[in-house]
């Protein structure tokens, strides 16, 4: 056997470079790795740094300014690559390495495919303790790199060279494997980083993954077409499952074949056009009226790639007269319908059991009825976006800048993705943007986590360079997480941010007030301050201070000239705007359990607390089954 000398961090780089996935549509050979994000210090620069270098035209290497930003990015790439193609991330130890935590737990919920290459202490302990280095009182093994383990879907530390033999093709499988698929932790010290071994060639050689499709077990569909044979009012809830198998034809093909409407999730939208005559809108608490009047009334819900998560499903308060059927390749997930689960891959899950049900097909009236509500839902969308001219002094709301956005381009339902992730946004966005493209609308809602949408911007840029692609998002989140604005600009990756500034958290201000809470602690003038107050911030200056075109404007036609002005520049381009945290979409919505404290002195808590638990009554916790009791 040929054998090559080479440091743990060159095997590692040549491994990674080696990885080839291909193109479905083209049939191209692409590397399985667009690259890798790495923010250098003392556990990472000496040894993986000088390996990055050597395999730089293989493996390129990228810069970002904060260690929890370019994991997003890098994890929202893979996202905007329906989990075909992924990045990879590497920290320094300490601070560097803790940083990623709270992106690797947004991977695990989301599903998502991440390679994180934090650096750790010396296996030796001969400099202990290290710079940065978490001495453990009672455990001599423990690094700081151990907080990534409950976030990890698989996690290795290697203290030898030759441990990356078995462990990179562990990881490998975990990454591209549709159930496990997650974020990966290989915690690398540093000491073992720059050590050689002997290894055999043959394990650079090119490796080219398939991403295997499940096929449903002849039992599964048995029993899942027995349930869907009787329902009357069936409605197909898409999940994100649905667009990562790439499954948005078959579920089209189910829905028009059979008579079932379809309802999206959060991650799942765009998996049916917006304009389909069968297209309810999003489900649950941030759903449209369409969706949730006939979830209500449902008697089958097929639940194809989703968590169900309380969102989805209204706290368990939502579609209570229905039996559930999932179709999901993760078995964990597909224990959740409680009626009938079909462990496959969306696709092959879908086209089995249409072919089963054979002429099956939803009521006549049920089918007449969903599109009614699915037209009246469309025009409901088309009153809250096309307002344009508000009354003097009001502010602009969030739906009337999403119309804004959305007819600033011709053609944006193909072109544009819009990019988002926590506050008020994510309802407005689910409930009113528009497309028909899947993957035109990119949504953190798994774990909701501010701060994530210019970092993930950057990394659909990086997935979708020919796509014009636009952040939305918050004052809050943008006061989290910024600094990738500079990235942006460094890399030549033109994003489109909007900000829409409504002077502090508005959306966790309306739901304190909905608790029976007083404002407070959220909005800027309700908080503690000084004898000066809180700031006045000028999101222009500060995004033009890195390099970005900014500018602010005052009302709806501004927005819409300014828009016109980004989408013509060259590199990234910043519109802020002054809104309303007051006014929101009313049309849709569902019940989302918070608790509401059982003992208060306030008399708005307590009738808070009466409507908790009137609210709580229509609660079905445990889905499925319960109903037949």
């Amino acid at each position: 056997m040929n054998r090559v000398r080479l440091t743990m961090s060159q095997a590692l780089v040549r491994y990674l470079a080696a990885q080839q996935v291909r193109d479905e549509e083209s049939g191209e050979l692409l590397p399985l790795f667009g690259g890798i994000f790495a923010i250098f210090g003392h556990g990472n620069v000496a040894g993986l740094g000088e390996a990055l270098h050597q395999h730089r035209a293989q493996l390129p290497t990228y810069r970002a300014h904060n260690e929890q930003a370019m994991a997003n990015a890098a994890i929202a790439y893979a996202k905007a690559q329906m989990r075909r193609r992924m990045m990879a991330v590497t920290t320094s130890i300490g601070p560097g390495a803790t940083n990623l935590v709270t992106s690797a737990a947004l991977a695990h919920v989301n599903r998502l495919p991440v390679l994180l290459l934090p650096g750790d202490i010396f296996v030796s302990r001969a400099p202990d303790p290290v710079l940065q280095q978490l001495e453990d009182f009672g455990d001599g093994t423990a690094s700081v790199n151990d907080c990534l383990r409950p976030v990890s879907r698989y996690f290795d530390r290697i203290v030898k060279p030759e441990q990356l033999l078995t462990a990179l093709p562990r990881a490998m499988h975990v990454l591209t494997d549709a159930a496990l698929c997650g974020p990966v932790t290989l915690a690398l010290p540093q000491d073992v980083q720059a050590e050689a071994f002997d290894w055999p060639e043959a394990f650079f050689a090119t490796r080219l993954h398939g991403f295997r499709r499940l096929p449903p077990a002849q039992e599964d569909i048995e029993t899942a077409v027995q349930t869907l044979r009787d329902a009357k009012h069936p409605v197909l809830i898409a999940g994100g499952g649905a667009l990562y198998a790439q499954a948005s034809d078959a579920v089209r093909r189910f829905a028009e074949t059979h008579g079932v409407p379809v309802a999206e999730t959060q991650a799942g939208k765009g998996t049916l056009p917006w304009q389909h005559r069968l297209q309810l809108g999003p489900a649950g608490v941030c759903g449209s009226t369409a969706a949730n009047e006939l979830l209500a009334e449902a008697d089958v819900v097929l639940a194809v790639g989703t968590r169900l998560q309380d969102f989805t499903t209204g706290s368990n308060a939502l579609y209570t007269r229905a039996r559930i059927v999932t179709l999901n390749v993760n078995g964990y997930d597909a224990l959740k319908g409680g009626d009938a689960q079909v462990l496959a891959d969306a696709r092959l899950g879908l086209e089995a059991l249409s072919s089963a049900l054979g002429t099956w097909r939803g009521d006549a009236s049920w089918q007449a009825r969903a599109q009614h509500l699915a037209q009246a839902w469309r025009h409901s969308v088309d009153d809250i976006t096309s307002r344009r001219e508000l009354p003097a002094g009001t502010l602009p709301c969030d739906g009337e800048i999403i119309g804004a956005v959305q007819r600033s381009h011709a053609d944006s339902t193909h072109r544009d993705i819009v990019v988002c992730a926590a506050g008020t946004l994510p309802a407005e966005l689910e409930k009113l943007w528009r497309t028909d493209t899947p993957g035109g609308y990119h949504m953190e809602y798994g774990y909701s986590c501010m701060g994530y949408e210019i970092a993930g911007g950057l990394g659909v840029k990086m997935a979708k360079p020919e796509r014009e692609v636009i952040v939305m998002l918050g004052d809050g989140s943008y006061l989290m997480l910024n600094a990738e604005i500079a990235t942006s600009v460094m890399l030549g990756l033109k994003l489109i941010i909007v900000v829409l500034d409504n002077r502090g958290f508005g959306c966790i201000n309306r739901l304190q007030q909905a608790c029976g809470g007083a404002p407070f602690n959220n909005m800027l003038d309700d908080c503690l301050q000084g004898a000066d107050g809180a700031p006045a911030i000028d999101f222009a200056a500060h995004a033009r201070a890195m390099g970005a075109h900014a500018e602010h404007v005052h009302s709806i036609g501004e927005l819409e000239q300014a828009l016109v002005r980004a989408r013509a520049a060259t590199h990234t381009y910043l519109i802020a705007i002054d809104t309303d945290h007051r006014r929101t979409t009313e049309a849709g919505g569902a019940w989302w359990e918070v608790a509401v404290p059982e003992v208060s002195d306030r008399d708005a808590v307590r009738a808070a607390r009466r409507d908790y638990e009137t609210a709580k009554q229509r609660q079905q916790p445990y889905p499925g089954k319960s109903h037949d009791a």
